[in-house]
């Protein structure tokens, strides 16, 4: 005869089974959670690691001809320092922070300027964008460098991370010293038609910018030589074409059509805006303004600052259109380029 179980374990084997049936329940969904948990957490980890992950530019020094590696930031500083005085007004140095950031992150998202040694960006001089570093700024303003750099880093800090775009994208920030009352159209200067580069108004320069006239003397030979020509006695060429900047588009000297951006560059002029008389053998020229004359107007933007116009409202008269964007909203596609 099979000998019967206590009655009074029943009741303790059935509570230890209502105990135990939650925890085998729950299990899987513990070991689920516990998973998405790591994963959220990695995935925290890999936001916060490319957020504090800092641009880098590649500068290649045309001197040394070697290439020197920069935060972002501390290159823009020498940017600044190195393309507009320190003694502007501090709208405009942020501006000029704006434009020289963009500039170059522009250059980054296109893999680089073509024609650089592997692994730079950039280069230190006119051909992109001019750049000293400390150690040459220290030689350059010697004992004004203290104040100087502060005020840089200041507007630069105040601009951090900020770019112009396009449709979402970093714009050509080109600029230059002086206009000539207006800026040029890219496509008459580049001929690549650009909708954020039109020609606008800058009153300003003619009152702030002390090289806004100038002139300069060439022998009639050397003018010929350098544009190829024999003049005929007594001309001196015929404008054909202004363009909407009022710099010239075409001259004709000698039966021979040339752009205004050849005279400039094959003469030396400090503008497009030029007009010549002959004076016995020699040829006097009288240029307005300075630099090519796309994008932003660097006296224009310190004028504009006297007048109190923001670092903003500066921007968005030169170049139409274009919203300031961070930097971040790029960077993960920046920083895969690296």
């Amino acid at each position: 005869m099979k000998k019967q179980k206590p009655l009074w374990i029943i009741p303790i084997m059935y509570m230890i089974i209502l105990l135990l049936i939650p925890a085998v329940i729950l299990l899987p969904f513990s070991s689920k959670d516990q998973k998405t948990s790591e994963q959220t957490e990695d995935t925290q980890v890999k936001e916060k690691t490319q957020e504090n992950a800092e641009l880098t530019v590649s500068v290649f020094r045309d001197q040394s001809e070697t290439v020197e590696e920069l935060e972002l930031e501390t290159y823009v500083a020498g940017v600044v320092a190195s393309e507009m005085p320190a003694s502007f007004e501090e709208e405009a140095l942020k501006a000029q922070a704006l434009a020289a950031r963009t500039y170059v992150t522009r250059l980054i998202a296109a893999g680089g300027a073509e024609g650089l040694p592997e692994k730079a960006d950039i280069t230190d001089t006119t051909a992109h964008q001019v750049f000293k570093n400390d150690k040459e700024l220290k030689t350059l303003w010697s004992d004004e460098f203290e104040w100087k750099k502060e005020k840089i880093v200041e507007a630069v800090s105040a601009t951090k991370g900020e770019v112009l775009t396009y449709d979402g994208k970093p714009i050509t920030a080109s600029f230059f010293s002086t206009s000539n009352g207006w800026t040029e159209n890219a496509k008459d200067y580049w001929t690549e038609d650009i909708p954020y580069l039109q020609s606008v108004e800058s009153s300003w320069d003619e009152s702030v910018a002390p090289g806004f006239l100038h002139e300069v003397t060439i022998p009639v030979s050397e003018f010929e030589e350098k544009l190829g020509i024999t003049l005929s006695k007594g001309e001196i060429g015929t404008v054909m074409e202004r363009t909407p900047g009022h710099r010239v588009k075409t001259v004709d000297i000698a039966g021979k059509t040339f752009t205004g951006r050849e005279i400039r560059e094959n003469l030396g002029l400090r503008s497009t805006d030029f007009h010549w008389t002959q004076q016995g053998d020699s040829i006097l020229i009288q240029t307005k303004g300075y630099g090519h004359g796309v994008g932003m107007s660097q006296y224009g933007a310190n004028g504009m600052a006297k007048e109190g116009k923001t670092y903003g409202e500066i921007v968005a008269h030169y170049f139409k259109g274009v919203e300031i964007a961070s930097v971040e909203t790029i960077l993960p596609s920046l920083l895969a380029q690296r």
